[in-house]
């Protein structure tokens, strides 16, 4: 049994190793199939490529083929030729130092391979594989003559077979030396030298025999990047290279241990001369057309060598004005020489770059050589982000108006406390008022309520990647900063209507054979025409009337936003580490930045320069403008505009105060409902009040047919709520109001309580908008009671007191007072041109509350205030108690009868107080206009802040 099992076990192992073999047999003939295939369809590809090489020709191989630039016109700039000589040498005059540095780092099998290193392809194609096609190249300085003289500088399939065939011809034609003669004598080094003996003389005014092995080895290392190792530009960088080739000339034995340390010990700075070449006015914008053409997939070396044309976006008129407006004084008085500007001028339409204005600084005084601050620049772009990273996603995603609320308070977020420029809180303010005078704390909610994620691809869309998210990105305070060319590509996508096209300086390429290859910016929709529009309506605002006015041009119609970065934790001054302005046309889209390259003690913006961004971008738009037509921005027709009750929210109707009156912008289908109309009320029989004056007796009629039966007790249910909420707002005026003194003494005592009503400082009262939430009128009984509190509102035209019915009219009654003479939301903003200027703004903080946290409620009927004014005490300090808190400045003394008959009826003083508050409020008032209504001045704080002329003179403040 045992030998059975054996010889069982032997045949399954036999039979393994017969599939493992028929396996790999199958494995072979699949790969044989495949290489033949391959090799098959290759050789026909190959022979198409190489029959379609050009020849060789003696004069290409020569000289090398200056490209040329054109601007947006099609006018020459200039060769790419450079300046300076061309010195032509022989291969027994090159120096072996210079030699042997050539070879050591750019093909050290230069004198053994016939014109392709294959051991060199190898490498290049684990590289490839690796790290994706291109990564590598496997070019001898054979392969590099041909590519550069004869062939189209893309890296393709195509130009790899060519170069590989054509390399292989010319090793054929000519020999090693007078091949290493032409590489010599043609490649471009930077600083307008093309050849190396040309670059010796540039880099430091020696011939070739009198270079060191250090100087060769810095010359060897600039071809693959011309500018990116200029000693001149980047000494840090042109080190390292350095270092490099001196490192490849001691690993092949060309150079010892001891000469490579030698060599390498001596700085840059001591080698090379003072710079011949001085900058022009293009430098900025050319160094940006290499960045583009490297995008494409075109070298440096082919721009200066390769015999292109290369026609770009170029406005040279506005080139010259960016210039001329960052290197002297015509447009702005700079503070200093170390202060730093960057300009990006772009078309709105387009995205084509027109002018780049890199630095402020030229020839010998620049002292950043090389660096763009329009381009290269990483600065946090402070509240210009607003727009982009809060702002436009709400609307978008959400179909906000520019009518949203979000209540300005005090705000703290994972222990950080947030303010705004002016420390100061405004309470529920638009988001059109929140740009316009560019407050933190609604831009950091709009951004929450977006939500990261969503703002953050809103934000890459625009061309602007962040990598994380926080509260304090809302304001512009990013881990890595932006450059005015990023920020002026997303600003030009609201002025094209929702389009975004990559900022590009180069509209093609033509090669010497007469192809083409298209560089434009492709368009890509990233957000609707009517969220660009409301956008741009409300950067409107920001430069007509808000923090922006000092970028303001006559007859233009522009938008835009400033934005200031503060000073870091320790640095002492009133100023800002950055100041930018971003805006637009129709036609054109620039960004500006301010500042210094630290931002220390003695080096930041002070108040009195932190205007010159503003300004700098009204010179720059003003010039380039001039004999142009510039369009006005059009409404599209998915947003209407209409005219909205700014106490209530709802669409004006034919009794709303023009005074009441703003215009506000929706996507049709979201818009507000209308205001009802009241309808007149028959008068009642008048009540008899004994001890007071009978003019006044209108004030205390009963209930009307058209109320509900139960009124009586409504109104307790509802006195009782508003004694509470009194309380409380008691307790939120930080305990600093006075006890109300009996009459008598007021009047003997005006001068003090005139000190107790007026603030330290002049604080006009800014007319904002103040919207409680829109109540919809679907229900039957519930559109009864909105006509009832419109009613009794208006009524109030005879000097009546309103509050009495607001409680019943669901809370509607404080918002469409309009032309009441009585208490209320609305008697504040009527009596804030009141002579004795003791008027308070109030209120606005309960309507905000309401519209914030019931917005999702705008519509569904519920008659919910007087909820949502509960839960939401705590918020404002002068929401609850229709009036309590307000002062009729006027002085009318029309609500005396129904004050005092409110006192007789049986009730004590605490509860006449509370109920009815602000009838007490007018009866003192009216007693003298100078009474001390404690209320009123202690809650200006929570209220509206400053006015409006106050904020505009604010402007330049920090925001």
């Amino acid at each position: 049994m045992g030998k059975k099992i054996n010889d069982n076990s032997n045949g399954e192992r036999q039979g393994k190793r017969k599939n493992k073999k028929r396996f790999a047999r199958n494995v072979l003939l699949f790969a044989a199939f495949l290489m033949v295939f391959v090799l098959s369809f290759g050789s026909y590809q190959t022979y198409a490529y190489i029959d379609d090489a050009p020849t060789l020709d003696a004069n290409k191989l020569s000289l090398p083929q200056s490209s040329t630039i054109y601007d947006a016109e099609g006018n020459k700039i200039q060769d790419i030729v450079g300046k300076e000589h061309r010195k032509v040498v022989a291969f027994d005059d090159i120096p072996t130092e210079v030699i042997n540095a050539f070879i050591a780092v750019e093909d050290v099998r230069f004198f053994d391979h016939n014109g392709v290193d294959i051991k060199r392809i190898g490498g290049a194609v684990v590289a490839n594989v690796k790290d994706g096609f291109g990564a590598e190249g496997a070019s001898t300085i054979t392969q590099q003559v041909v590519k550069n003289m004869l062939l189209e500088p893309e890296k393709t399939m195509k130009r790899k077979v060519q170069e590989a065939y054509l390399a292989v011809q010319l090793e054929k034609k000519y020999s090693k030396q007078e091949i290493l003669s032409m590489y010599l004598n043609k490649i471009y080094f930077g600083q307008g030298a093309y050849g190396v003996a040309t670059a010796a003389d540039v880099y430091f005014n020696k011939s070739l025999d009198e270079l060191t092995t250090g100087e060769a080895a810095l010359l060897a290392g600039l071809p693959q990047r011309p500018s990116g190792y200029d000693p001149y530009k980047h000494p840090e960088l042109a080190i390292d290279r350095r270092a490099t080739v001196l490192g490849l000339m001691k690993q092949h034995g060309f150079i010892s241990e001891k000469e490579r340390e030698k060599e390498a010990s001596i700085s840059v700075q001591e080698l090379i001369v003072e710079q011949k070449k001085q900058p022009t006015t293009n430098d900025a914008f050319i160094d940006q057309v290499i960045t583009d053409l490297e995008k494409a997939g075109i070298s440096e070396e082919a721009l200066y060598s390769g015999g292109l044309e290369v026609y770009t976006t170029l406005d040279q008129g506005a080139q010259e004005i960016v210039d001329k407006a960052l290197t002297t004084n015509r447009a702005v008085t700079y503070p200093d020489e170390k202060f730093r500007a960057g300009i990006s001028l772009l078309d709105t339409q387009t995205g084509a770059i027109r002018a780049i204005g890199g630095n402020r600084q030229t020839g010998e005084n620049d002292v950043q050589k090389g660096f763009n601050y329009a381009t290269q620049l990483e600065r946090s772009p402070g509240s210009t982000i607003k727009p982009i990273l809060d702002y436009a996603p709400g609307i978008e995603k959400h179909k906000w108006s520019t009518n949203k609320q979000f209540v300005d308070e005090e705000l703290e977020l994972n222990g950080k406390e947030f303010s705004n420029w002016n420390d100061e809180f405004q309470g529920s303010v638009s988001i059109r008022e929140a740009l316009k005078w560019s407050y933190n704390i609604p831009a950091i909610k709009a951004f929450m309520e977006v939500g990261g994620e969503e703002a953050q691809a809103f934000a890459k869309d625009l061309g602007i990647s962040i990598d994380q998210t926080y509260p304090a990105y809302a304001i512009g305070g990013f881990a890595k900063g932006i450059s005015p060319l990023q920020l002026s590509g997303a600003y030009a996508a609201f002025g094209s209507g929702g389009t975004f096209h990559e900022p590009y300086s180069v509209e093609k390429v033509v090669y010497p054979n007469g192809k083409e290859l298209a560089l434009t910016s492709e368009s890509n929709r990233v957000m609707n025409e009517g969220t660009a529009y409301m956008i741009t309506d409300m950067l409107r605002t920001v430069v007509q009337e808000g923090t922006g006015m000092q970028a303001g041009v006559n007859g233009l119609d522009i938008a835009g936003k400033t934005g200031t970065t503060n000073l870091s934790e320790g640095i002492n001054g009133d100023g800002t580490s950055d100041a930018w302005f971003s805006g637009y046309t129709t036609n054109y889209t620039a960004a500006v930045w301010t500042g210094y390259d630290q931002t220390t003690q003695e080096s930041y913006i002070r108040k009195k320069d932190d205007d010159i961004a503003k300004l700098l971008f009204k010179h720059v738009i003003s010039k380039v403008s001039e004999g142009k037509e510039t369009k006005s921005f059009e409404k599209p027709e998915s947003v209407v505009e209409l005219k909205i009750d700014k106490n209530t929210g709802l669409r004006a109707n034919g009794q709303t105060s023009s005074s009441d009156i703003i215009k506000e912008l929706y996507f049709k289908g979201e818009e507000p409902k209308k205001a009802v109309i009241p309808k007149p009320k028959k008068p009642e029989p008048v009540k008899e009040d004994n001890g007071n004056d009978s003019n006044n007796s209108e004030a205390d009629k009963k209930p009307t047919s058209d109320q509900p039966a139960n009124e009586e007790e409504s109104d307790k249910k509802d006195s009782t709520k508003e004694d509470n909420n009194v309380d409380q707002v008691e307790e939120n005026v930080d305990n600093n109001e006075p006890k109300k003194e009996p009459e008598e003494e007021k009047k003997e005592e005006p001068s003090e309580s005139n000190k107790e009503q007026e603030p330290a400082k002049e604080e006009p009262v800014e007319e904002e908008p103040v919207e409680e939430e829109p109540q919809s009128t679907d229900d039957p009984a519930e559109e009864q009671e909105s006509d009832q509190g419109t009613e009794e509102d208006n009524s109030s035209n005879s000097n009546n007191d309103s509050t009495g019915n607001s409680d019943t009219n669901g809370g509607t009654s404080e918002g469409n007072a309009d032309n009441s003479g009585g208490s209320g939301e609305n008697e504040e903003e009527s009596n804030t041109g009141s002579s004795n200027g003791n008027s308070s703004n109030t209120g606005g903080n309960e309507t905000g509350e309401t519209n914030e946290d019931n917005a999702s409620d705008e519509d569904n009927g519920n008659n919910a205030s007087d909820e949502s004014n509960a839960s939401e005490e705590s918020n404002s300090d002068s929401g609850t108690t229709n009036g309590n808190n307000n002062q009729n400045s006027s002085g009318n003394t029309n609500n005396n009868g129904s004050n005092e008959n409110n006192e007789t009826q049986g009730s004590n003083a605490e509860s006449d107080e509370n109920q009815d508050s602000s009838e007490e409020t007018n009866k003192e008032s009216n007693d003298s206009s100078t009474s001390n209504v404690t209320n009123s001045g202690n809650n200006t704080d929570s209220s509206q802040g400053e006015g409006e002329t106050t904020q505009k003179q604010k402007s330049n403040n920090n925001e």
